[in-house]
């Protein structure tokens, strides 16, 4: 016997059934949850960059499959192409995504203070430290602020209220360099390009494959 949950689920992302309707209210609780639900399961999705369309095809796949209905394709045939699928739609989405970034990381080296590195990295200078400069392998402890080039927020401990310290042989290639660059109590701004940062793969959901990433960063410590 199918449970309320896995019926409730297949309406959801079918988009039919009597009950749910085209547009569903999210309003109680357990509506909240299913819609939760969804949210997961799309973010799983988001490299897959799918257009409205192929999103249909996605609900009518999922929705055979939980309510056991006759499939319009062999798993066992199709399933193998899903890895190359994403690949390739990943790749597509990072060329773009580089191409933009490009521009933005032209003109955030163009600007008054800004130096960029052989690797690529731009960095300025927002506040001189006095202190010493951390080695490859030290931990620090720094407050940041991480955007995407349109300036969206996607990670801060300036807004958690709480500085972090990590090993800087175990982050990405921007804050490792960058951070290097810098002495105890000052603050700077590193504009990192994809291959310094997440690559061709992103962070989904909310960083895009081939991503520019912006970093505010002071250094508070260099912890022994």
């Amino acid at each position: 016997m199918r449970t309320p949950l896995i019926w409730a689920l297949a309406l959801l992302l079918a988009g039919a059934g009597p009950v749910l309707g085209a547009d569903p209210e999210v309003k109680t609780d357990e509506q909240k949850t299913f819609y939760a639900l969804g949210l997961a399961l799309g973010q799983n999705l988001a490299s897959f960059t799918l257009t409205a369309a192929e999103l249909e095809l996605v609900k009518a796949g999922l929705s055979d499959a939980v309510l056991n209905r006759e499939r319009k394709a062999d798993l066992q045939i199709y399933g193998p192409k899903l890895q190359q699928l994403q690949r390739e739609r990943a790749t597509a989405a990072a060329t773009t995504e580089k191409k933009a970034g490009q521009a933005f990381l032209d003109k955030a080296a163009a600007e008054k203070g800004a130096t960029k590195t052989k690797s690529g990295l731009v960095i300025t200078t927002l506040k001189a430290g006095t202190g010493p400069s951390p080695g490859a392998s030290d931990s620090v402890k720094v407050h940041y602020h991480g955007t995407l080039a349109d300036g969206t927020v996607f990670d801060s401990s300036v807004q958690r209220g709480e500085p972090t310290t990590f090993p800087l042989n175990g982050v990405i290639p921007c804050f490792s360099e960058g951070i290097r660059l810098m002495k105890v109590g000052g603050k700077s701004r590193l504009t990192c390009p994809a291959d310094l940062a997440y690559g061709d793969r992103g962070a989904p959901p909310r960083i895009k494959p081939g991503a520019t990433l912006v970093f505010e960063i002071e250094l508070l410590e260099i912890v022994k």
